[in-house]
């Protein structure tokens, strides 16, 4: 599988295009697994990419590259890239302005849906979690120039990632305020946050917000990324 993607990769560099076309047709090796267009797959692991702000997506392809996020397919997929072709590729699934399809209903039971909905708006802060709606915007669907939406994920990707970040198998540039927060969360709240976030709709108008109203509630390295 990874050598066929290499191979693809190579194949569509080397083909004859123009510029709006090559890149489609360079973005065909993520949507094997991302889903067409970057719609996100259905098997509820690998995230919608598409609409996410060029920064994220960018800085995202540099860690699975440069092994701050440690996936092998990703690694081996990118790992004879340049930061020019990175970059080409976040810009041009970040370009991409599609609809989203209707989220599963939740299936968990009322209190585990309040304390997802209460850490989302609220935070905790008796654990010193700020909530999300602070750092990813009240519609929660991400902040230019690097923060990503929370809407519109599958469950299991939230749950792997917030996961990943508890135990530092995912990192990023310091200061790391999201390994931080997940730290900090009680036993079952990665579940509940997963559960409630899974099942919200995503608004219509779901580009990320050009700023927040008012400044993070703790240093983190996404508010600074720029390219």
């Amino acid at each position: 599988m990874i050598l066929r993607s290499l191979v693809l990769v190579l194949a569509l560099v080397c083909g004859g295009a123009g510029a709006d076309d090559l890149m489609a047709r360079r973005a065909r090796a993520c949507t094997g697994c991302h889903g067409e267009q970057g719609r996100a797959a259905p098997d509820g692991y690998y995230p919608r990419i598409a609409g996410k702000p060029a920064a994220y997506l960018y800085e995202q392809l540099l860690a699975f590259r440069d092994g701050r996020r440690r996936y092998a397919l990703m690694a081996s997929l990118l790992e004879p890239l340049s930061d020019d072709y990175l970059h080409d590729l976040a810009r041009y699934f970040a370009s991409l302005d599609l609809p989203y399809a209707p989220p599963r209903p939740a299936l968990d039971d009322a209190a585990t849906l309040a304390r997802g909905r209460q850490l989302v708006t609220h935070g905790d802060a008796a654990r010193q979690v700020p909530a999300c709606a602070a750092c990813h915007g009240e519609r929660l669907t991400g902040v230019l120039p690097a923060v990503p939406a929370l809407l519109g994920l599958p469950r299991d990707y939230l749950n792997a990632q917030l996961g990943a970040w508890r135990l530092g198998a995912r990192q990023a540039r310091a200061p790391d305020c999201m390994a931080d927060i997940a730290r900090r969360l009680g036993d079952g709240d990665i579940g509940a946050l997963s559960a409630w976030l899974s099942a919200q709709p995503v608004p219509d108008r779901a580009a990320p917000a050009d700023t927040l109203p008012r400044a993070m509630p703790l240093r983190c390295a996404a508010r600074s990324q720029r390219r």
